[in-house]
């Protein structure tokens, strides 16, 4: 008899198990802008059937320890009938803060918003992780301010070979972590094959639920002469003054498969993903709304690209090489364009150069920008031939540097 109860019990515990595993993934997202423009409302609006919650930057301790504070729009997250995490946002070139008077702030922070419409506090600390004990010294004097109000963190894949990690995450009520952008640039901004792994080692190390942060974005990176960072802007279109400078772009197509990975051998502990940022209409380093929202659903309306040459108006006049999106989605930019034998003279624009390929030329991007839905630009010209063929390649050989 009692064997047969113990039966049963690890039956149900395991139909249990299967039923946390198969639930769908919930997603969360990011609002990161400080302005509340209607752009901004509008996307929340059109956007609140998909999203269980809002994280809302409302304050940030700068590198000098200075505590600024937002103004999110109340009464526009209360009409998207979703609750807000209130974020936090501590700088990670902050050496040191003092803990009590940064804990008074955020309670104090938190009394100021009505109560209904508050899921949770967030910390979103880029810690160096020799400061992981402090960091949890912190959270837990924090904890005891909040009562039931849940705690959330930010995590970083680079406090997995911690052995303080496992002390700090029992702290937070769940945790976030980040995949996107923590690596050095040249690595790219999101490598699927790196997250996956980062996400398996994470949820070895915690117990409680946690999140993936993904990302909607792209970054332009540029670099001095000597090869060293100069910036990265990805939050803003004014580009840098470097000598070279690259674009990284986070590719629908890449994320809405990684998402449907999570979803089919998902990790133990893992609640659901949380998008950085919202986009919106006048962002112009997000993907567009409609391609955001093709992600989280799982169907992405693209269609190929199109590419071709447009002659120009007078007899003599060089041929535009144009890029032309024809589908509803967000399309990364093609890496190399082959231009026919009949080419003889030609360059790149807009984040594309010439490069020689045999006997031809390809124009081979490098910091192209992607392509928005319904779209077309020129990325080029070229000088050709009477007859030659106006449809391009997207997919050339290699080639050579054209000097």
């Amino acid at each position: 008899m009692l064997r047969t109860l113990a039966i049963v019990t690890i039956a149900a515990m395991l139909v249990a198990a299967c039923d946390r595993t198969s639930a769908p993934l919930a997603h969360d997202a990011y609002v990161w802008q400080r302005q509340w423009t209607p752009a901004l409302r509008d996307a929340m609006a059109s956007s609140s059937d998909l999203v269980r919650d809002w994280r809302v930057l409302v304050a940030q301790a700068d590198r000098n320890g200075a505590f600024h504070t937002f103004a999110p729009d109340r009464e526009a997250l209360a009409r998207s009938g979703r609750p807000v995490v209130l974020v936090v946002r501590i700088d990670g070139r902050l050496a040191a803060f003092d803990a009590a008077v940064l804990a008074d702030r955020i309670a104090a922070l938190r009394a100021a918003w009505p109560a209904a419409l508050i899921a949770g506090i967030e910390i979103d600390y880029d810690c160096p992780t020799a400061r992981l004990p402090a960091y949890t010294a912190f959270l837990t004097s924090l904890r005891s301010r909040l009562g039931s109000l849940p705690l959330s963190i930010t995590a970083l894949p680079t406090w997995l070979g911690s052995r303080d990690l496992d002390a700090l995450l029992v702290v937070p009520d769940e945790s976030v972590l980040q995949v996107h952008a923590v690596q050095a640039p040249q690595a790219g901004l999101f490598d699927p094959l790196v997250a996956n792994r980062w996400i398996d080692e994470f949820a070895a190390h915690t117990r409680k639920p946690f999140r993936v942060a993904l990302p909607t974005y792209g970054s332009r990176v540029s670099w001095n002469e000597d090869g060293s960072l100069l910036a990265v802007e990805s939050e803003q279109s004014a580009l840098a003054a470097g000598a070279t400078s690259s674009e990284l772009y986070a590719a629908p197509n890449t994320l809405m498969a990684f998402v449907e990975h999570l979803s089919k051998d998902r990790p133990r502990g893992l609640a659901g993903v949380v998008w950085f940022r919202l986009p919106t209409a006048d962002d112009t380093r997000a993907w567009s709304l409609a391609t955001w929202r093709g992600v989280v659903r799982g169907q992405l309306d693209t269609l190929p690209l199109l590419i071709t040459l447009q002659p120009g108006r007078a007899a003599d006049a060089p041929s535009d090489v144009m890029l032309e999106n024809r589908g509803a989605t967000d399309a990364a930019p093609p890496p190399r364009v082959a231009l026919p034998a009949s080419c003889e003279l030609a360059d790149g624009i807009d984040g594309y150069r010439l490069q020689r390929a045999g006997a031809s030329f390809e124009l081979i991007a490098e910091g192209a920008r992607q392509i928005p839905a319904h779209t077309r630009r020129s990325i080029g010209w070229a000088r050709c031939k009477p007859g030659t063929p106006l449809t391009l390649s997207p997919t050339p050989a290699q080639g050579t540097p054209v000097s």
